[in-house]
């Protein structure tokens, strides 16, 4: 097994995103904190830690932290809005302290949008200059979708404007909203259907498939991404028995995840793929169960491809 653990340095940002799932408080982690956390995952046999926050560059002792988890042997990423890194003297503060991977949140790749979906208007600006930034770094460097209702028509033009404008980039990650998040509850017209996204993921997965680009897209049905079931991050995590740990800075705590599956109708009881799709996140709260299908595929060849990969 391959997991990866998470730890909220802060929860301050410089961004408010319409649909964030953490939005902001006045909260950072003490550093002693972050070192008893790392050590939990050294001991649980974790290969890495991703730092997120808020916005961690907005945290002062990052940099003792990446040095920290990486002297204890862990993997270290950070999830960033790259509002910041594109001041290469502090990109290269983290990079100094062994940062290697780094992962930039991008919701958008058309500029007033970007602007409308995080509250600040110069964001696409910022974030383009700290990718290229990473590119100069030789940093492996990946890509996080949110998908969202104001995106969903156009996931794949997304795709296509970074790898055509940052061929460095390594990796992909969709991530259907969280619908239960309090920002989300405030501006609902961010949630979109299934159907709404539904061409434009097919088609930016393809593109990144048959350009060879890795990838992997959560809380999304397999009945909506058949072709490319292996690349379903419940999926995976449901054929190789795998959890995750998630530390939070808020009320929630420490919330360890052992099961990846969510809502499920009758339909799902006929389909093949049942016992590894995780089914439907906020079933008929937020999505829609009348949106569902069932497939007719052999899934031991998605089985396969799974546990004979990382």
């Amino acid at each position: 097994m391959a997991n990866i653990g998470y730890i909220q340095v802060t929860r301050r940002c410089n961004q408010k995103c319409r649909f964030c799932s953490n939005p902001e408080i006045e909260r950072d982690i003490s550093l002693e904190t972050a070192r008893e956390q790392i050590d939990e995952f050294v001991r649980l046999k974790y290969r890495g830690i991703i730092l997120t926050g808020g916005e961690p560059t907005l945290f002062e002792d990052l940099p003792e932290i990446i040095r920290y988890a990486i002297k204890k042997g862990l993997e270290v990423r950070v999830i960033t809005n790259g509002q910041k890194l594109s001041d290469m003297s502090l990109f290269k503060r983290y990079y100094n302290a062994g940062l290697r991977t780094i992962h930039f949140s991008v919701h958008t790749t058309r500029r007033r949008l970007q602007a409308f979906l995080t509250g600040k208007e110069d964001s696409l600006k910022n974030l383009f200059g700290s990718i290229k930034n990473a590119g100069k770094l030789k940093m492996d460097t990946m890509i996080n979708i949110v998908i969202n209702k104001y995106n969903s028509d156009h996931l794949d033009e997304i795709v296509i404007t970074l790898t055509k404008k940052f061929p460095f980039i390594r990796h992909f990650i969709f991530n259907n909203i969280d619908p239960t998040m309090n920002r989300v509850s405030e501006n609902p017209d961010t949630v979109a259907r299934l159907v709404d996204f539904e061409l434009s993921l097919h088609n930016a997965l393809g593109y990144l498939y048959g350009a060879g680009y890795s990838f992997r897209v959560e809380r999304v049905p397999l009945c909506y991404m058949a072709e490319f079931a292996e690349y379903s991050t419940e999926t995976r995590k449901i054929i190789k028995g795998e959890d995750r740990i998630v530390n939070f800075l808020d009320d929630k705590g420490k919330i360890v995840q052992e099961s990846f599956y969510h809502g499920k109708t009758d339909i799902c009881k006929v389909c093949t793929y049942n016992s590894i799709c995780a089914g439907l996140y906020e079933m008929d709260t937020y999505y829609s169960s009348k949106e569902l299908y069932p497939l007719f595929l052999d899934p031991k060849p998605v089985i396969r491809r799974v546990l004979t990969s990382d």
